[in-house]
């Protein structure tokens, strides 16, 4: 960890796909502690970023470090070492079908820890239970509502206690009331030293979550820094974007 408390760092990161390029020069740092909010339209790069991140992606160019770590180009165990620290909130939960609720978020422990069957269910219990579904451990995917989904896939996403949690567009097919209680459990693990990283078309969901916010535009950086300073931005796009309700 740097002595400034960085959890993530971007240096001149560039990505094409074939010709078509997706991020230009793209650098950014996240502090520990922190909830950054990643801003844009569709097709501008904000979860190729959070893949970056994840080292699901190598840049063409530029440098990613992860606490201080760099990821570029790390592979395998190394790679894999890194990525426990992080958790990853899939837009649509991508809960496994064919197991429980509870086995789910156990998975995780089961690949990743030596506990034993008894520890790991009841660690599971636990996570469940912080995202209000003590209940449902037994469940199947299936039978859960969106929501309730996307509690699940949180629960498992902080099932090894990860000191990062990447998520991508919590609020995603959810009604505004179920959107503004995922974002209260977001916001619990940030009271609780999580650094948060997410990308959102939900502007009233980055008010409540950024502690910084970066809106991505053609691959570039169009602004960054508090909801403050992004409303009073001279941008014509910038102030658009702060004005909606989905930015999308």
């Amino acid at each position: 960890m740097r002595p400034d408390g960085s959890a993530i760092r971007l240096e001149h990161v560039s990505k094409a796909f074939g010709a078509l390029p997706v991020l230009r020069d793209v650098s950014f740092e996240v502090k520990r502690g922190q909830a950054f909010c990643i801003l844009g339209r569709s097709g501008t790069g904000k979860s190729v970023t959070l893949k970056h991140i994840m080292g699901l992606l190598q840049p063409d160019g530029g440098r990613i470090f992860v606490e201080n770590e760099e990821i570029t180009r790390l592979t395998g165990v190394a790679l894999g070492r890194v990525r426990q620290r992080m958790g990853f909130l899939f837009q649509n939960a991508a809960l496994f079908d064919s197991i429980t609720v509870g086995e789910n978020v156990a998975f995780p422990m089961r690949r990743h820890t030596r506990l034993s069957d008894e520890e790991i269910r009841a660690h599971a219990a636990r996570k469940l239970a912080d995202v209000g579904l003590e209940r449902d451990f037994e469940k199947m995917p299936a039978d859960l509502s969106g929501g309730m989904r996307k509690r699940a896939g949180l629960a498992r996403a902080m099932a090894l206690d990860p000191s990062i949690l990447l998520v991508d567009e919590p609020s995603a097919g959810l009604d505004p009331i179920t959107s503004s209680e995922i974002d209260d459990l977001l916001l619990t693990r940030k009271r609780q030293g999580t650094t948060l990283v997410v990308v959102t078309h939900n502007i009233p969901s980055a008010r409540a979550l950024g502690d910084e916010l970066m809106l991505l535009h053609e691959g570039r950086i169009a602004a960054q820094g508090t909801v403050a300073e992004l409303e009073g931005s001279s941008h014509d796009l910038v102030r658009a974007f702060m004005r909606s309700e989905s930015g999308g």
